[in-house]
Formats: structure tokens, sequence, C-alpha cells
């Protein structure tokens, strides 16, 4: 017996990798491949002596193999978060349905028919909250131990109980594996991007230390030397001296600290890179962590996502982008246009000067079908 179709992510789900698309394909594909198992029900239904209740019973076998199928597109550990009112009426519907295939199948497969318990327990555990897809997999076991044994000309089918308990565990711990999977991912970009906002913090809070107390003695003595020039010429000029000192201080400081921040974080060019995909609209492929990357190479990555990411924003007109990484190797390919009459601009020359210093190189340019590739590996200089 199947132990599950698997749980493919809903339309709404973004932020990750694996994007929803492709596992919307993939679902309602795996779901189709233990169709097979229906085929138990099916036979012992065409088997059956000819008229309506056979007819009736090949129907709802097939009927209820294709609401599974459809229904595995919304199985995910995620799938009733945020759902609107006519999700949850779709689900429901959709279990209703496979129910009444179950009942309708007895007709011509008998107990045979009680295999589709098996498929109404798995989508319950793939589109109901678990407390409630608990209720309707001990209803479906209460059923296949009870129902043979109170309808008349029906034997019991003892091993189908143990196959419904093997697939829903299976299931159940399948969705979640995923769901648990899917908050770390969550809380690695939720920690990437307050990353973000401590370092924009200390950035600014460095900005107010440094230029705050400056400014405001350069605007008392800059005042005090507008006073003094007509009665006191001498002590004009020399606190104009002092506001030229003051002013030369503060530059030299802001140059420091410009400095000190140009060493950026991959980390938190992978979350900012996120959200500014995101904003534009653009479907984005992005690393959650960075830890295979060693240490020598962060700095030279988190450069070129950005470069590569600012690139799509400017010139792309892309509507797909994908950021793959490895302990030495960073790609940035989108869809777009491949930048084409745009001219070579300083990014790629500082990023092709940077990679040169750890021993990498930098390639870039068109891609077979359109689009355009920024990537950059160690070791091949």
């Amino acid at each position: 017996m199947p132990s599950a179709a698997r749980p493919a992510s809903p339309p709404s789900e973004a932020g990750t990798t694996g994007r929803a698309p492709l596992m919307r394909v993939i679902g309602p594909l795996l779901g189709g491949v233990w169709v097979v198992f229906f085929v138990q029900p099916w036979l012992a239904a065409w088997r059956s002596p000819a008229g309506v209740g056979r007819t009736v019973a090949l129907v709802a076998v097939a009927t209820q193999a294709v609401v599974f199928v459809l229904g595995t597109r919304y199985g995910n550990p995620a799938r009733w978060v945020g759902r609107d009112a006519a999700g949850w009426r779709y689900a429901w519907l959709s279990l209703g349905v496979q129910a009444g295939c179950v009942a309708l199948a007895g007709l011509g497969a008998h107990e045979v028919g009680l295999v589709g318990l098996i498929f109404l327990s798995v989508s319950a555990l793939l589109t109901l909250p678990w407390r409630r897809a608990g209720w309707v997999v001990l209803a479906s076991l209460v059923a296949v131990v009870g129902v043979p044994r109170v309808v008349p000309g029906w034997q019991p089918i003892d091993e189908l109980v143990l196959s419904l308990v093997m697939a829903s565990s299976a299931v159940f711990g399948f969705s979640a594996l995923i769901s648990s999977n899917r908050k770390l991912r969550a809380a690695q970009d939720e920690v990437a991007v307050l990353a973000v906002d401590r370092e924009r913090e200390r950035i600014a809070r460095d900005m107010h230390d440094i230029l705050g107390h400056t400014l405001t003695v350069v605007a008392v003595k800059a005042e005090l030397a507008g006073r003094l020039v007509e009665v006191d010429p001498a002590r004009a000029r020399d606190e104009i001296g002092q506001v030229q000192a003051l002013a030369r201080t503060a530059l030299g400081d802001v140059r420091a600290m410009v400095t000190a921040t140009r060493d950026l974080t991959l980390a938190g060019e992978l979350a900012g890179a996120r959200q500014a995909l995101d904003s534009a609209g653009i479907e984005a492929q992005v690393p959650t962590v960075a830890d295979e990357v060693p240490e020598s190479l962060r700095p030279l990555f988190a450069w070129a996502v950005r470069e590569g990411v600012t690139n799509v924003l400017r010139h792309a007109a892309a509507s797909n982008v994908r950021i793959t990484m490895t302990a030495d190797s960073l790609v940035v390919e989108d869809d777009g246009r491949g930048h084409s009459g745009v001219p070579a601009g300083n990014g790629l020359t500082g990023l092709a000067e940077r990679a040169r210093a750890v021993g990498a190189t930098v390639e870039s340019g068109g891609v077979p079908g359109g689009g355009y590739r920024l990537a950059v590996r160690a070791g091949a200089a």
C-alpha cells in the first residue's frame, strides 16, 4: 500500500529556494505514482456481477484517484497558515468526496473498497492541521476494523489496518520534517535580516556619535565668528581656523568609519538580495546559509552577490534569479535580456580585482536561451 505522495508547496510560499511552481508539478506527479494502488479496489469492482453497483463502484474508485492526485498540490506542512475560507472549503470538499467514493466503492468492490481509506487518511494529513487529521485517521481505522465485521458477506482485511497505520505514520513524519526545515529556514532568514538591521543601526549610531557633537561645535563657532568679524577680526580668524580644523577632523572620522564598513557580510548580502528581489517582484532562489564558505572567500562572495543583484535590478528586466553557492564558487544567474547594450561598469572591474587578490576568477556573460550569468570561482586564477 502507498505510504504517501510527496507534499508540494503552495503558490503563496516564498522566500525560499525550491520555489512553489516546481513543486506544484512534482506534487501531482508523485501523487500519480501511487494511483497504481487503486488497481486493487478497481479489479475487485470489475470482477463483481454486472449491474448498477458495479458501475457505481468503478466510477467511485476512478473519481477518488483523480481527487487524490489533485489534492496533493495542496499538501504541505504550512497549508493551514493564511488559508482563506475558499481554501478550507476545498480541503473539506476534497475529503468529503473521497469519503463518499469509498462508501460507493463498497457497492462493487465490497471490503476491498476500504483501501480508499488509506488515501483519505493521507489526504487529511496533507491538507488539515494535525489534530483534525488525526480524527480522520482514527475514523478510518475504526471503519477498516469494524465495517467488514458488521456488513453481511464482507470479510475482515486485518493487513489493511497495518497498511493504513504505516502510510499515515510515513506521511506524518515526512510532513513534520518538512515543516521543521521550513521553520528553520525562516528562522535563518530572520536572523540574517536582523543582522542587517543591527548593522544599519550601528552605522547610524556611529554617524551620530562622530558628526553630532562636531557639527554642533562647528555651528556655534561659525556663528561666533560671524559676530566677531566686525568687532574682533583677529579672534574671528582664530574661530574660523578652529572650524576648519574641526571639519577636517570630522571628515577623517567619516572616512575611517566608511572604510571599516566596507567589509561586507555574506549573510547580510544574501538577506538583502532576497529582500531587494522580492520587492522588485522577481522570483528569487537565494541560499539561506553560508556556513560552507571559507572565511577568506566570504567578503568576495558578498561583493559578488551585491554586484550581481544590482545588475539584475538595473539592467536585466528579469523575472527569475537564481543564486547558487558552494564552498568555492558563487553564481548569480537571471533570465533577463542579457544586459545587451549595457557597457561594463566599475563594479565588475572592482570585483575582478578583489577576486585576483584571493586567487579567484570572475566570469560574466550571456547564457543560451537568454539571460545573464555572473560567476566567481576560487582556485581558478
